[in-house]
Parts: C-alpha cells; sequence; structure tokens
C-alpha cells in the first residue's frame, strides 16, 4: 500500500516522502497513529499544493532577508562606554546591547543570537559585526564604540 508519510518514521521513511509499506502495518500503525494517510490522487495532490506553498515561503523569506541586508550595510549602530587608557573599555559591548540599540534607534528588530561575534566588543572604535540573517544571506553591520565625556 501506498502512503504519504505526515511526520519522520524511524527507519521507513521521512515527513512527506511517499512509500510503498505492508498494508497491515499502515491501517494498523501508520494510519491509526496519524504518522501517515493513504497515497490517494485527493492527497497527493494537497501534498503538492503544500510543497508549492513550502517553496513560495521560502523564497519570500530570502528575499527579505537580502532587503534587510542591503539596510543594514547602510547603517552603522553607535554606542557609548566608558574607557582607560589605550582605548580599552570598562567592561564590553555585547551582542544584547547592540540588538537593543538598532532597535531604539532604526526600528529593525534582530535577535541577538544572530550576530556572530565571536567575543565581546572591549576596544574603542569602528567594529564589524557578522549577522546571519538566512542561511544563505549574511550582513556585516557597523557598530561604533565612543568614549563617554
Amino acid at each position: 500500500m501506498k502512503v504519504i508519510f505526515l511526520k519522520d518514521v524511524k527507519g521507513k521513511g521521512k515527513k512527506g516522502e511517499i512509500k510503498n509499506v505492508a498494508d497491515g502495518y499502515a491501517h494498523n500503525f501508520l494510519i491509526k497513529q496519524g504518522l501517515a494517510v493513504e497515497a490517494t490522487n485527493a492527497n497527493l495532490s494537497s501534498l503538492d499544493a503544500q510543497k508549492k506553498k513550502q517553496e513560495k515561503a521560502a523564497a519570500e523569506e530570502l528575499t527579505e532577508a537580502k532587503k534587510l541586508k542591503e539596510q543594514l550595510e547602510k547603517i552603522t549602530v553607535e554606542l557609548t562606554a566608558k574607557a582607560g587608557e589605550g582605548g580599552r573599555l570598562f567592561g564590553s559591548i555585547t551582542t544584547k546591547q547592540v540588538a537593543e540599540e538598532l532597535q531604539k534607534k532604526h526600528g529593525i528588530k534582530i535577535d541577538k543570537r544572530k550576530m556572530e561575534l565571536g567575543d565581546a566588543i572591549r576596544t574603542l572604535g569602528h567594529t564589524k559585526v557578522p549577522v546571519k540573517l538566512h542561511h544563505e544571506v549574511t550582513a556585516t553591520l557597523t557598530v561604533h564604540v565612543k568614549e563617554v565625556k
């Protein structure tokens, strides 16, 4: 019997796959547990529609990420901090502070976890911070740290 998997089933198939399985296994386990449905024409066409919808959503997500990248690369986030001799900060500037400032000044909300800053910023001046917006799109945000007068 051909079935369409609704969820991943270890050793049998992944979500969205169409496979041939034993009739008893399909009726008594997969369909009963809600793990699969019978591969009828109606179910196959709804699966196609669902896949097309997911592809369209993924394409829109990629376009949005590219637009946001263009915006971010034009912006310089300015932060102030106390510094000692040689431009060394007392403390550090974290991705959380950068994300909050970006939200406050420019109205762009980005999760601090998307900023790939290896270590917190501990010096004055300009720093380039890579921001992963999408698995294909990475923007570079400029952060300028100034000394508090």
